[in-house]
């Protein structure tokens, strides 16, 4: 069986990325996923009480679970086997391949919005740095 970690956003392109990976599982390849959503640290800006950095932060973590609740459904209905479902903070790209290395997975998977290198080169691209960090093959779907 094949072990694949989705990194997972909430965005279209990541929605079609489970729609591609339930067309394989459907295709007859048992796939047993990883989901993962990256969120960045909180910026503050200026003092804040104590109380409004922990509703921030709060607040981050409910979307982040939404997003994982997201995933993970449409997942179960394409009929993919979910082993586990991964909360991480930081840089996307690095802790993307973090996980990807702590879970032991075969494969990264992840949809892109297929910029050209010249849209890349200005806004730059999580999927083009995972590709480049990772010691292991990368799947993006468009």
């Amino acid at each position: 069986m094949l072990k694949l970690l989705l990194a997972y956003d909430g965005s279209e392109h990541a929605r079609r990325a489970i729609a591609t990976l339930a067309q394989m599982a459907r295709a007859g390849a048992p796939l047993e996923v990883v989901l993962l959503h990256v969120r960045n640290g909180p910026v503050y800006y200026g003092e804040l009480p104590v109380a409004s950095i922990d509703e921030i932060e709060a607040a981050q973590k409910a979307a982040q679970d939404e997003i994982l609740a997201d995933a993970s459904a449409r997942a179960l209905a394409g009929g993919l086997i979910v082993r586990s479902v991964e909360r991480a903070v930081g840089l996307p790209a690095q802790e993307i391949v973090r996980v990807a290395d702590e879970q032991a997975v075969d494969q990264i998977v992840m949809g892109t919005h297929g910029r050209s290198a010249m849209g890349s080169l200005f806004i730059g691209s999580v999927a083009q740095q995972v590709v480049h960090l990772a010691k292991l093959p990368v799947l993006l779907v468009k």
